[in-house]
């Protein structure tokens, strides 16, 4: 009988939370179903910004930061890109070479951003096999590059109707979540945790990993005007910045909150939440669909492809989420979103048929659908 071989899984992606978190959740899953082979090796392959090593570290993981800069348009940043290509590439292929000189089969999964372009190029040069992971329903210009030539192409949200007849070889899965974000405990029990009162309302308010600026000052507006918060307790990331200014407004308005610059493990979060308001990228979609919480979503305002209002579109059309534009200036938001808010927080039964919505959209098993097409069951 010939033994099976140790596989080294590559995971190129980071510059934010919604770019690393996936690779975390498909290496659960595909730890799983290898259970009875030789343990798998991840490594992921990240930026060097300090959410990366952040993210990573808490997860306990081995990571390699790249020296990968972001393409852009502006001089400055397309030199930075340029120069940046050759070493990150030369970087990923070395790291092939050495796991292959191990004895080891090496795949990669690119989960989209600048950190997986020059390393999908170095799985090209290489000939591992790629696998591409496309999370937002607008795929991004790395995530077009890389479509061309990988192996496998999964999208984990339905692609916008203007994109389909672009990404005809795309596997449509269910969102990718990690099992530290989609917990099983009660919200009794996440509550307790967290150490809130069990009998009353939880809102969460996030901008995800890099935080927002705009739903900050916008939730420092509404809990000064609006005393309906006041029976609440906010559970508020806020990125960094001066989020003790926004822990100041809250206890001046009255509102029991706690305040973070930054949370790995929001799943007990979300758990706790009876509502939430979020930017809408693909993470935040997923992890308010896997937890059953009627969000209102904000997405990030300054995109030209709108791609956030696109990842909503799913949970939108199934009367499962509100959508509203963020109008950047406090005022302007508290206008529009603030009214909005203020009638989801006094009415149960409105959240309650979100909350219904949502169960009817079904599991987010994406990674193991995707573990499963990968490696088999």
């Amino acid at each position: 009988m010939i033994a099976a071989r140790a596989r080294t899984f590559l995971l190129a992606g980071g510059g934010t939370g919604g770019h690393l978190y996936p690779g975390l959740a498909l290496a659960e899953a595909i730890s799983a179903r290898l259970a009875s082979e030789p343990p798998a090796k991840f490594i992921y392959l990240c930026s060097d910004r300090a959410v990366d090593r952040a993210i990573l570290t808490e997860a306990g993981v081995e990571m390699l930061a790249t020296p990968a800069r972001p393409v852009g348009l502006k001089p400055l940043a397309l030199w930075r890109f340029a120069r940046s290509w050759g070493p990150s590439v030369r970087l990923g292929r070395s790291l092939i070479a050495r796991e292959r000189a191990a004895g080891r089969e090496v795949a990669m999964i690119a989960t989209g951003g600048f950190v997986s372009a020059p390393m999908a190029q170095a799985a090209r040069a290489e000939r591992v096999p790629l696998t591409l992971l496309n999370l937002d329903a607008v795929p991004g210009r790395a995530n077009r590059w890389i479509a061309r030539f990988a192996d496998r192409v999964f999208t984990s949200l339905p692609v916008a109707p203007q994109h389909a007849r672009r990404v005809a070889k795309w596997t449509t899965v269910a969102p990718v979540v990690r099992a530290s974000a989609r917990l099983s405990m009660s919200q009794a029990d996440a509550r307790r945790a967290l150490g809130l009162e069990l009998d009353r309302p939880v809102l969460l308010v996030t901008g995800a990993s890099l935080g927002a600026k705009s739903v900050n000052d916008f939730l420092a507006a509404f809990a000064a005007s609006a005393p309906g918060l006041r029976g609440w307790q906010v559970l508020h990331q806020t990125g960094q910045g001066d989020w003790s200014a926004l822990r100041a407004a809250y206890a001046a308005a009255g509102v029991a909150a706690r305040v973070e610059p930054f949370v790995t493990g929001l799943g007990v979060w979300w758990r706790a939440a009876d509502l939430a308001v979020s930017r809408a990228g693909a993470g935040s979609v997923a992890e308010a669909w896997g937890n059953g919480v009627p969000t209102i979503f904000l997405p990030y305002p300054y995109h030209r492809d709108e791609h956030q209002r696109h990842n909503t579109r799913v949970l939108v059309e199934a009367g499962a989420a509100l959508v509203e534009k963020d109008h950047i200036a406090a005022p302007a938001n508290l206008a529009h979103a603030g009214t909005v808010l203020a009638g989801l927080l006094a009415s149960p039964d409105r959240r309650a048929a979100l909350t219904r919505a949502l169960a009817g959209l079904g599991p987010v098993d994406g990674a193991d659908r995707i573990a499963a097409a990968l490696i088999g069951s």
